[in-house]
Parts: C-alpha cells; sequence; structure tokens
C-alpha cells in the first residue's frame, strides 16, 4: 500500500471526528450542567455550541494552510505554538482518562479502572497499525452509537412536553454549564492534528471539521430537549443515567454507552500522538517519541507514550475533577489557534477577523468561568511548561 492509498478522505475524516464528540459526553455531561445553569441548560448548550463553531471555524482555517499533523502546536509555531501544544497534551490526556473510566463504570461498575486500562491499550494498539484502521473503528462505532442513542430516545417521544425555565439560575451557572458542555465538542480538533493523513487536506479537513461538528450539534441538542422536557432539570442533575432514566432500556444505554466513550477513545489518542509527534520533530519532547513505524506510518512511540500517561492518570485520579480541567486546557488552548489565525496573512484568510475576536473571549471567559481548581491548575501547567522550556533552552544555549 502506497504512502497515499494509506490516508483517508472526508467521510472517514468526518467519522473520525464524530467519534471523538457523540463519545462520553453525551452519556456523562447533562448531570453536572444541568446543576449548574438549571432549566437554562439549553442556553448554556447554545453558548458552548456557538463557541464551537466559532473554534471549528478558525481550526479549519489554519489546517486549510497548514496541512501537516500536530494542530495548533504546528499552526502558531514558536512559544504560543507550544503552550497550545502542552495544553491539548495535558487537557486530553485528562479527557481520556476520565472517558475511559466513564467506559469501564457502564461495562463493568465493580472493575471500573482495571477496563480503563484495558480500553487504553487495546486502542493504542489499534491506531498504531494505522490511520485507516482508526477512521474504520471509528466509522462503525458512530454508526452504533448514533442508532443506540435513536432507539432510547423513541419510548420517551410520547412523554415529551413543554420546557419551563426558572429564574433561579444565574449568569455565572449558565457560563459554567456552557464550560463544561464544550467538553463534548472539542473532537474536531482531532481533525486538525491528522493533516499529513488525509487525501487533499485543504479540502478535506475544513469539509470534515464542520461537518461533525454539525451533525455532533443536532445529536446533543435532541438529546438536551429531551432530557429536560421528560426529567426536568432537577432530576437531571441528581440522575447518574438519565438516559436511561426516560424509558430506556438500562443494560442498552449501558452498552451503546460503553461504544460511545470508546469511540472518543479512539479519536483522541490519535489526535494526542500526532501531537507528541510533532512536538518531538520541533524539539519540544524527547526526540525518540517521533519514531514512525515505516510499514503503518504511524506514530507508535507517541501512542505508547500517551497510553502510559493515560492509564497513569486513570489509576490516580477522580473523572469528575479531570473533566473541568480538560475543558479549561482546551479553551485556552482554541484561544491560542485563534490568535494564530488572527495572525495569519491575508492569502491565507477567508474569515473575517471578528470571528477570531470573538472566539478569542468566548473561549476565555468559559475556561475563567469553571472552577477555580481547573483554572489554577491549567495555569500550572502553563508556567510550569513554559519555564522547563525556557531552562532548556536556556541550557543548551
Amino acid at each position: 500500500m502506497t504512502e497515499l492509498e494509506r490516508r483517508i478522505g472526508t467521510g472517514r475524516a468526518i467519522a473520525i471526528g464524530l467519534a471523538s464528540m457523540v463519545g462520553a459526553g453525551v452519556f456523562f455531561v447533562w448531570a453536572p450542567a444541568a446543576a449548574a445553569a438549571g432549566s437554562w441548560l439549553l442556553a448554556g448548550l447554545a453558548i458552548a455550541g456557538v463557541v464551537a463553531s466559532l473554534n471549528a471555524l478558525s481550526t479549519a482555517q489554519l489546517a486549510m494552510a497548514n496541512p501537516v499533523s500536530g494542530g495548533v502546536y504546528s499552526f502558531a509555531g514558536g512559544w504560543s505554538g507550544f503552550a497550545a501544544g502542552l495544553l491539548f497534551l495535558v487537557g486530553k490526556t485528562a479527557s481520556v482518562a476520565a472517558i475511559s473510566l466513564v467506559a469501564g463504570a457502564y461495562l463493568w461498575p465493580e472493575q471500573a479502572r482495571p477496563v480503563a486500562v484495558a480500553l487504553l491499550a487495546v486502542f493504542a494498539i489499534v491506531n498504531m497499525s494505522g490511520i485507516r484502521s482508526t477512521a474504520t473503528v471509528s466509522l462503525v462505532i458512530v454508526g452504533v452509537v448514533l442508532v443506540g442513542l435513536a432507539v432510547t430516545l423513541a419510548p420517551a417521544l410520547p412523554s415529551l412536553r413543554p420546557i419551563e425555565t426558572d429564574a433561579g439560575a444565574s449568569p455565572l451557572g449558565i457560563l459554567q454549564s456552557a464550560g463544561l458542555l464544550f467538553f463534548c465538542f472539542a473532537g474536531y480538533a482531532r481533525l486538525a492534528t491528522l493533516g499529513a493523513e488525509v487525501v487533499d487536506p485543504r479540502r478535506t479537513l475544513p469539509r470534515a471539521i464542520i461537518a461533525a461538528l454539525a451533525i455532533a450539534l443536532v445529536v446533543y441538542g435532541v438529546v438536551a430537549v429531551t432530557l429536560l422536557s421528560v426529567l426536568g432539570p432537577e432530576r437531571l442533575a441528581e440522575s447518574v443515567s438519565p438516559l436511561a432514566e426516560i424509558g430506556g432500556n438500562a443494560i442498552a444505554v449501558r452498552v451503546v454507552a460503553g461504544v460511545a466513550c470508546i469511540g472518543s477513545l479512539v479519536g483522541i489518542l490519535a489526535g494526542l500522538s500526532r501531537t507528541t509527534l510533532a512536538m518531538a520533530r520541533g524539539g519540544d519532547l524527547p526526540g525518540a517519541l517521533g519514531f514512525v513505524w515505516s510499514r503503518t506510518r504511524a506514530p507508535v512511540a507517541a501512542e505508547a507514550a500517551v497510553a502510559l500517561a493515560a492509564i497513569a492518570a486513570v489509576l490516580l485520579l477522580d473523572p469528575a475533577r479531570l473533566v473541568g480541567f480538560s475543558s479549561c486546557a482546551v479553551l485556552v488552548y482554541y484561544a491560542i489557534a485563534h490568535a494564530a489565525a488572527l495572525r495569519q496573512p491575508v492569502v491565507e484568510r477567508w474569515l473575517p477577523r471578528w470571528v477570531q475576536v470573538v472566539g478569542v473571549l468566548g473561549c476565555l471567559l468559559l475556561a475563567a468561568t469553571l472552577r477555580w481548581q481547573a483554572v489554577v491548575l491549567t495555569s500550572a501547567v502553563l508556567v510550569v511548561g513554559i519555564s522547563a522550556r525556557l531552562l532548556v533552552r536556556t541550557v543548551k544555549a
């Protein structure tokens, strides 16, 4: 198989992005978001969707001009690129750990951590076999999850009633729910990191990023309206498995939730390894992580390192706290992406500048409204990472 034949087209790229977005979030994020915003959850979802859409547009503009692996690390370059790469790695490693634990909790609650570790190991190996394997697995998983969600939501349709809004939600609570719900929409970042592995990236990446996000927005909107209408905000905020409570079969919901989480893992692990690869080649991570297996063109050393880091997080950390930290880190990552798109020369731009300005402000606002622990940890990661890079460069000089 030639190098071109190993690459993927628009359909498979959409599958990777969609599998990353319609994953753990659709089964996990509603309760904490409803606890923050109450019946104004839909407003939080709309804000998250707008910010995600702006991010997708700027990411697509960057990807068209820079069709290389590594995402915003490669697009921005310099210190801002390093900060973006660092935030992507730590934020998405936290996300991977949280998602694998959610999968374990659904598939085998009594053995959630061992199951999470096994899933990470298995799908790291799948990704090592090449991007076409990743895309094929993602395509199958997306189909199963979308059908499973349709079957789960169908019994609730006769019970739909008007959603009553209360006056108790604060603007801060709505913004906090938006920041949490943003966790669901960050999957298109994986597509921007795969620039060297898609056919005609300047055409494929923008189409895949925007199409995957549009489909995900529709899916999450339908689920949110159904849950709020049937359960109400108070019951939803306290629910452990809201989709099972609206009339779906509990066992079926567990299986579909597990499959959805697996889809997220496949896509996120692929994006993490490509960013790790780019940072190793750029001299910001150990050079050994830049090893690519010639047979599959997959960054196997980076895949292994990412999987090991995620396994360590699974064994040591709590998934609920990981989601807030992941959202905060990735929101700042996208703020850097907007800044990079704003600096692009005129010949590379097809978006008005207000998209990037509003995008930066939106990302930073949502990040700042998350729990203070997430904000402090994200800030600490940046300070430590930048200080370490400065020290290493000073010693080398």
